[in-house]
């Protein structure tokens, strides 16, 4: 996945905290970074002294500059007309649109020839938006998509339209990110997060992350001033298409614990009561003895023992409680909090334990 993470100049940080961030991020393989040139609270004095040298050091980090840009955007950088030469000549490699630009002049955009990338607002796209840009001949290949945050309390969207938002976007190849919060220090004005998704708000931003990757979200952003180590691994870490459940290990066996550390595929005949792992039993090095023999209750991780005969290494996540069975032992047990992302191991769709 191509993650990222979010400079504000003129707002929260000093230039030294910002460039440690990049430093930092750059450590962890983080090659993207969204910044704003149009939030009402930026000092605009302050950004026009930092920008340059900040943009200068992504550059040498080889990351993506994405600019949130709209008309304001102009006065904010002394411009007196929208310039791609210029945005190309300040290190800006992606242009989000955020508001003030219509089909025929992002479809013009699209065709530049400063090899500057477009990026659409996908919280704010519509079929009616996406028709008037085919029609007006926009080039896709140089598009993607990124989601909204929000400041406010109570006004970040819900699951169901971010999801149907990007299948919009994602049928016409369209990629697209979105953001999550951080537990470090949070942006002003408001500091109570910055996520893209409501339910995201007081989220860890490792549970969070996770979530929108099971959601198949192309790209993920930490959207808040100064995230944690923690959390930039956590977001450099992020497996595309793949659901990661945060798992207690149940098992003392070297080779249960060996077998859950692998990446898993969910069977194509789906059973009514487990997420049957397809390639789990051609993974076994060894015996597995019995072990934990007790009651599978929902999000219970369940290995066969030799006693189930050929069925020895067959890995389950339970979806409906099962009695205890000699031949099957309890390895690991999914955490309360994350039974919920059990719905998104659809057949086929692939998943692995983050284990604690």
């Amino acid at each position: 996945m191509e993650n990222g993470i979010s400079l504000y100049p003129g707002l929260d940080n000093t230039l030294e905290e910002n460039l440690q961030l990049l430093d930092a991020a750059a450590k962890y393989g983080i090659r993207r970074v969204f910044t704003s040139l149009h939030i009402p609270e930026t000092n605009v004095a302050v950004l026009k002294k930092e920008l340059a040298k900040l943009l200068a050091a992504a550059r040498r980090y080889d990351m993506e500059i994405i600019s949130d840009v709209s008309p304001r955007t102009l006065a904010m950088l002394d411009m007196t007309e929208f310039d791609m030469s210029a945005f190309k000549q300040l290190g800006i490699t992606t242009l989000r649109l955020d508001y003030g630009y219509d089909a025929v002049q992002i479809a013009m955009l699209s065709h530049n020839q400063q090899g500057i990338r477009l990026q659409l607002n996908a919280s704010t796209i519509t079929e009616q938006i996406l028709a008037e840009l085919q029609a007006a001949g926009t080039d896709f290949s140089h598009i993607d998509a990124l989601h909204n945050f929000y400041p406010r309390r109570g006004t970040g969207i819900s699951e169901e339209t971010l999801q149907r938002k990007n299948a919009m976007l994602q049928k016409l190849g369209i990629k697209v990110g979105a953001f999550v919060p951080s537990s470090g220090k949070q942006r002003a004005p408001l500091f109570e997060g910055l996520p893209t998704l409501e339910d995201h708000r007081g989220w860890q931003t490792d549970k969070a992350a996770r979530h929108l990757a099971a959601l198949g979200i192309d790209s993920v952003f930490i959207s808040d001033s100064l995230p944690l180590p923690a959390e930039l691994q956590a977001v450099a870490d992020l497996k595309q298409d793949e659901v990661v459940l945060a798992a207690k290990m149940l098992t003392q066996d070297s080779v249960q614990q060996e077998l859950l550390r692998h990446t898993f595929t969910a069977r194509e005949d789906e059973a009514r009561d487990a997420i049957r792992a397809q390639e789990s039993r051609g993974l076994i090095q060894g015996t597995i003895e019995p072990e934990n023999n007790y009651e599978r209750k929902l999000g219970a991780v369940t290995i066969d023992n030799k006693d189930y005969l050929r069925y020895m290494g067959e890995l389950e996540i339970i979806k409906n409680p099962q009695p205890a069975d000699n031949r099957v032992n309890v390895a690991a047990q999914v955490l309360d909090e994350e039974i919920f992302m059990l719905k998104y191991i659809t057949p086929g769709r692939k998943f692995s334990f983050k284990l604690k």
